[in-house]
């Protein structure tokens, strides 16, 4: 019999006042994931646009994606989406003209997202209303917390990879 996540659960008894917490801070994490995709599509909403769409934006922007692009395939690592849920993203963004997959110069078989000019340009046009999101989203947080939240999600997010 295999040693599966079913497995575990049976053969531990959880501690009630640590399962609780962790109840609460996953829901928590569920709902704040939920609120941001909703809060950030209503910023870029006069763009016409989704925080998907952002996303993969942003990860082809970077400097070296800029100058290179991204294999679906890293892309898809990055983004930490599946194939299923990035090709429409991708189709949609083809479509609009801001971004291109073209042939990968070292494998053939493999393309690469570029970031086209008009992509660019709507890139820079939606970094005011980001900033502004990015902004009024972490009032209340001095710059110490945002770091320490940063640092407390990249933990979290290693951890949740080696699951």
């Amino acid at each position: 019999m295999t040693d599966g996540p079913a497995q575990h659960s049976a053969s531990r008894q959880s501690d009630p006042a640590r399962f609780d917490v962790a109840n609460r801070l996953f829901f928590r994490l569920y709902q704040c994931a939920n609120l941001m995709h909703k809060a950030g599509a209503h910023f870029i909403g006069d763009f016409n646009s989704t925080t998907q769409q952002w996303a993969v934006l942003g990860a082809l922007a970077r400097p070296d994606p800029r100058e290179h692009g991204m294999t679906v395939k890293d892309l898809i690592g990055f983004l930490l989406v599946s194939r299923q849920n990035i090709t429409p993203v991708l189709d949609r963004l083809e479509t609009r003209g801001w971004i291109r997959r073209v042939k990968d110069a070292q494998d053939g078989r493999s393309r690469r997202v570029v970031l086209t000019e008009d992509g660019d340009t709507a890139w820079a046009q939606m970094q005011v209303a980001i900033d502004i999101f990015y902004r009024e989203a972490l009032d209340g947080l001095t710059i110490d917390e945002q770091v320490l939240l940063f640092r407390l999600l990249d933990r979290l997010k290693s951890r949740l990879n080696t699951l």
